[in-house]
């Protein structure tokens, strides 16, 4: 029981940091700050962070459902479904923060398609939502 409430713990300060940073401090940057030129690299600089965070909860909680699965004999389909939920967010972030963060500065510095790059950003952190969502409904039960 104490494994499947640190569970429930990581799994929620992990969706709340995205909903409260992508969904909320981003674009109040963007509304405060006037310019996209200087809210732009704040917020690079958050969506970095919220990668890096993403990524140790995300270990912390495949470390976690592992051992409170483990106590059972058998491991149960749910707990698969619920670790591939955490590992595919934590892929989404990786990529994000090496692959769609350096085409959106490549973009920006050259001229090319910054559009799509945030448009593919935006998915994959809404990607992220949606899976610490589902990861966080499903370690709640």
């Amino acid at each position: 029981m104490p494994l499947q409430r640190l569970a429930v713990f990581v799994a929620a300060l992990w969706w709340g940091g995205i909903s409260a940073l992508s969904f909320l401090a981003v674009p109040l940057l963007f509304a405060t700050l006037g310019s996209p030129a200087v809210a732009g690299p704040v917020a690079a600089k958050i969506f970095s962070l919220q990668c890096w965070a993403g990524l140790v909860l995300g270990l912390a909680l495949l470390l976690i459902v592992r051992r409170w699965k483990g106590e059972s004999t058998a491991v149960a389909p749910a707990a698969v479904t619920t670790l591939g939920f955490v590992v595919f967010a934590m892929l989404l972030a990786l990529v994000q923060e090496f692959g769609v963060a350096q085409n959106i500065v490549t973009a920006r510095a050259s001229g090319g398609d910054l559009r799509l790059w945030h448009g593919v950003g935006s998915a994959m952190v809404l990607g992220q939502w949606l899976c610490a969502g589902a990861v966080l409904w499903r370690v709640a039960r």
